[in-house]
């Protein structure tokens, strides 16, 4: 079926960069664009007219997480100092001698398979992410199971997900007092990395492009240098992108400093593993980030030389009192920025927006992280991170991945007049904001509405799993505290 789309304004993409076209039209037919312009003249099918819309590019979240993220709702505005504010430390690493609920990526596959939330937590991740206009998504890192439940939600609600089930030697462990330690597997994370191309093997054989495999080697201290460098050779076997976590905490930092003499982004060009399909999830704390006063690093000039990618998560990490060190100067280093949503809320507007005005403030330049910038860093960037060349964009013969976004509508105030729909989605927008999700070439939400999901029933399952969750926390935290212990309810003192 040919169909022809008609906004009022439609984001194309031409010679290398995203442009505005008023009055705009689109024609895609099966899972490819065919036009964009201003005037189509051919045989169509059916006609969608959006008026008070931009058509855009979907959006590509480099960085997710499987989850309604019930855990990290705890760690608003609190945490443990001596975890230098790194939120997986603090929530999803348990004490000796018990076991997490509600999270299953360090459960073993009987442990994990009894796991009452996996296809939940796939739900309500497929659907938010859908909801908020991301049309591709890469997981970084979940168990096995994990992927397979997402699988089953890219094909049912119609959306791309790079699936990564993830791989490492140990894992970290507290014990009784708090004070972490890592723990080797007895095999060294043999059978994880196996498991990992087993499953990324099938989604390579699958026929349908929303099902896509990533090598993820979880966290860069916590694998081997052999582990690192069976994921490069996987890669240039299977032609495979990948993903890890490095920059991301003082702890990792220091800890691959001791052990291996070089910083992690150092051990990572050490292995092979830099180039520009390697999405490193955040890399701001980096050698030449002030904060870790280490001297004669230059790992920004090493990701830049190989252009690397980085999913930088900049509502998540905001949250605990840092952001990516100065938006500019990784740009001018040559590094692909990208952006996740990592934790909550999955919305791409609040993250650009949120990108867009901490680059500015630690670039101290206000031409810095501008509209386009991070508007880019959500489409294009973030497929070139994955060596895709057909996504990200509004051309012909991209892929049918698009959003049309309420940004003239009559009864919203927010926008004010619209000059440029770019900045004005950047500044102004929410992920409630988006109409419709078309995801290659399958219209995956129509007014606000995907098909086979009931929004009320979801919001009421996550909020039950989470209150069940809650009340059990003490019986594995690390200090063992309880839910009120570590983030008790707000109370407002007047002073």
């Amino acid at each position: 079926m040919r169909t022809l789309i008609k906004a009022r304004w439609v984001i194309a993409f031409e010679q290398g960069r995203h442009c505005v076209i008023d009055h705009g039209q689109l024609v895609y037919e099966g899972e490819h664009i065919i036009y964009v312009g201003t005037r189509y003249d051919g045989h169509v099918d059916q006609i969608i007219e959006a008026p008070d819309s931009v058509l855009a590019p979907g959006f590509i979240d480099t960085h997710v997480h499987s989850g309604h993220r019930a855990l990290h709702k705890l760690l608003a505005d609190g945490g443990r100092p001596a975890l230098f504010g790194q939120p997986y430390m603090d929530v999803t690493i348990a004490r000796q001698g018990t076991q997490i609920r509600g999270y299953p990526n360090y459960l073993d596959q009987e442990q994990a398979a009894k796991d009452p939330g996996i296809a939940l937590h796939a739900a309500f991740t497929a659907a938010e992410l859908l909801r908020n206009g991301v049309t591709t998504f890469v997981e970084l890192g979940g168990h096995v199971l994990v992927q397979e439940a997402l699988w089953a939600q890219c094909e049912e609600l119609g959306i791309r997900g790079y699936l990564g089930p993830g791989y490492d030697s140990g894992r970290w462990q507290s014990d009784d007092k708090g004070q972490l330690e890592r723990i080797p597997y007895p095999d060294q994370g043999e059978q994880l990395f196996q498991d990992a191309l087993v499953f990324i093997r099938r989604a390579q054989a699958h026929e349908s492009d929303l099902i896509h495999g990533i090598l993820v080697p979880r966290e860069i201290e916590n694998c081997s240098l052999e582990l690192l460098r069976q994921t490069v050779r996987a890669a240039d076997e299977l032609n495979l992108p990948m993903a890890t976590h490095a920059g991301y905490n003082v702890i990792e930092f220091m800890e691959t400093v001791r052990e291996h003499g070089l910083t992690p982004i150092e051990l990572l060009n050490h292995v092979g593993m830099l180039r520009p399909t390697l999405n490193i999830g955040h890399a701001n704390l980096i050698s030449n980030n002030p904060k870790m006063n280490y001297s004669g690093g230059d790992d920004l000039g090493l990701m830049g030389q190989k252009k690397v990618s980085i999913s930088h998560c900049p509502v998540n990490i905001v949250r605990r009192a840092r952001t990516l060190d100065n938006w500019k100067a990784y740009r001018q280093a040559g590094v692909n920025i990208t952006i996740g949503s990592d934790t909550y809320p999955r919305d791409m507007f609040m993250n650009m927006r949120t990108a867009s005005y901490h680059g500015k403030v630690m670039s101290h330049d206000l031409t810095a992280a501008s509209a386009a910038e991070v508007f880019e860093a959500a489409t294009v960037a973030a497929a070139r991170s994955l060596g895709r060349e057909d996504l990200g964009r509004l051309a012909a013969n991209a892929r049918a991945d698009m959003i049309l976004v309420r940004i003239g509508r009559s009864d919203v105030l927010r926008y004010g007049p619209i000059w440029d729909p770019i900045r004005s989605m950047v500044e102004c927008g929410i992920g409630d904001d988006v109409d419709t999700v078309i995801c290659n070439g399958r219209i995956s939400m129509r007014d606000g509405v995907i098909p086979k999901v009931d929004l009320p029933a979801l919001r009421r399952q996550v909020q039950d799993f989470a209150e069940d969750i809650w009340p059990s926390l003490q019986d594995w935290d690390q200090l063992k505290r309880s839910a009120q212990d570590m983030c008790p309810i707000s109370r407002c003192t007047h002073l």
